[in-house]
């Protein structure tokens, strides 16, 4: 199946969080609360997708306040934190909303996200993740983690899809 195909099936986007929506990087202050960057455009692209009919969702290893607050501004469908294991959490959230495999993207870039991106029927890597998570994605995006990768994502997928143009006129004259 080629990338337009794959792509034209998705409903679903999964991300990780760290490394992915952010550039990798963790503040932390003297009282141990950790400080997120996130990159705008992601949060757009976020609201974009949910408007084309899709659904977005987080799964991450660790368990931040800072990304449960980006999580609700966004007002993103699904969010698994706290569990390195996310095969088992890629899965369930298929079920939960009735997905398939192959309508599912995952946003990853390190080793713990082999095997979702293995799972999905568009699986994709940042352009800095290890050397195992590119070689097993589907698409690598041209940007590194914490600069629009998810963005790229889902403009990639709408312009495969043909609904990039129905995007674009919601923000032209």
């Amino acid at each position: 199946m080629n990338l337009a195909q794959r792509c034209a099936q998705i409903r679903l986007i999964l991300t990780d969080v760290d490394g992915v929506l952010t550039d990798g990087g963790v503040i932390m202050d003297d009282h141990g609360v950790h400080t997120l960057r996130f990159h705008i455009r992601d949060g757009l692209g976020a609201k974009i997708w949910q408007r084309s009919g899709g659904k977005i969702g987080f799964v991450t290893g660790r368990k931040t306040e800072a990304l449960a607050r980006r999580a609700a501004d966004l007002g993103v469908d699904v969010v698994r934190q706290g569990n390195a294991d996310k095969l088992p959490l890629v899965e369930e959230i298929c079920r939960e909303f009735g997905f398939t495999a192959e309508q599912v993207a995952f946003l990853g870039d390190d080793l713990i996200d082999l095997k979702p991106i293995q799972f999905a029927g568009l699986g994709v890597a940042v352009a800095d993740a290890v050397a195992e998570v590119r070689a097993a994605a589907d698409y690598v995006t041209s940007v590194p983690g914490g600069r629009g990768a998810l963005r790229e994502l889902i403009e990639l997928i709408l312009q495969n899809s043909g609904r990039w143009e129905d995007v674009l006129a919601r923000y032209t004259a």
